[in-house]
């Protein structure tokens, strides 16, 4: 079966879900990963860019480059922008840089220059993957192991942004470092309280004194 088949199959077994959550809609992308194990890293990208031709369930395009090991390993800078490519929401994002460009990162298939490039973009989306990347640095469950230095870097390139998609990464970065290193986090609040969106200030001081974001 050729990759725009099987994208075109996926995606008739996710339309015929009775509901559209994302438990069972998982459980076709783990069927379908199952499938193409096998494969080699071209076919498993050209499925998964048949996916995002259509602009919808990106996140399972995304998936299922992550759960084949050569695929994920082959992923470079220019490939990663190409996938990204079209990001224009709070959900596409975050599923890009959590589940792609963040593990990437983590795992040394790009540089922090990647990163910081996102940081500088025009394009609201692209700022907010590049903060949205640092959290899989922290995210244990994700296979982070806490990285102050990289998070920290991008987040004092972001700290006086005002935008709100990029406010609520900004605050979501800092909180998924606090587990890690809480001391500086503190010291990154007091060096840009004057520059700080109220709601970062708030919510990750809340993470810091009891453990929630909003207790």
């Amino acid at each position: 079966m050729g990759p725009n088949e099987l994208a075109n199959s996926l995606l008739r077994k996710l339309d015929a879900l009775p509901e559209q959550r994302t438990p069972p809609m998982r459980a076709v992308r783990c069927a379908f990963s199952r499938r193409v194990e096998d494969q080699p890293p071209e076919y498993v990208l050209a499925v998964a860019r048949s996916i995002l031709a259509y602009d919808r369930h990106r996140w399972v395009a995304y998936e299922l480059i992550a759960d084949h090991p050569a695929a994920f390993r082959s992923l470079h800078r220019e490939m990663l922008e190409e996938l990204g490519e079209g990001i224009d929401s709070w959900s596409s994002v975050d599923a890009f840089a959590r589940t792609l460009s963040g593990p990437a990162w983590r795992e040394g298939l790009v540089g922090i220059d990647v990163i910081r490039d996102w940081a500088q973009s025009e394009d609201r989306w692209w700022r907010r993957a590049a903060l949205v990347s640092t959290v899989a640095l922290n995210i244990r469950s994700r296979g982070g192991y806490g990285d102050a230095e990289r998070t920290l870097a991008i987040c004092r390139m972001l700290a006086d942004d005002q935008d709100d998609m990029v406010v609520k990464a900004l605050s979501w970065a800092l909180r998924a470092l606090v587990a890690h290193d809480p001391g500086a986090v503190r010291t990154f609040l007091r060096q840009h309280d004057a520059v700080l969106a109220a709601r970062v200030k708030r919510e990750v001081t809340n993470k810091l004194e009891t453990g929630l974001k909003n207790p």
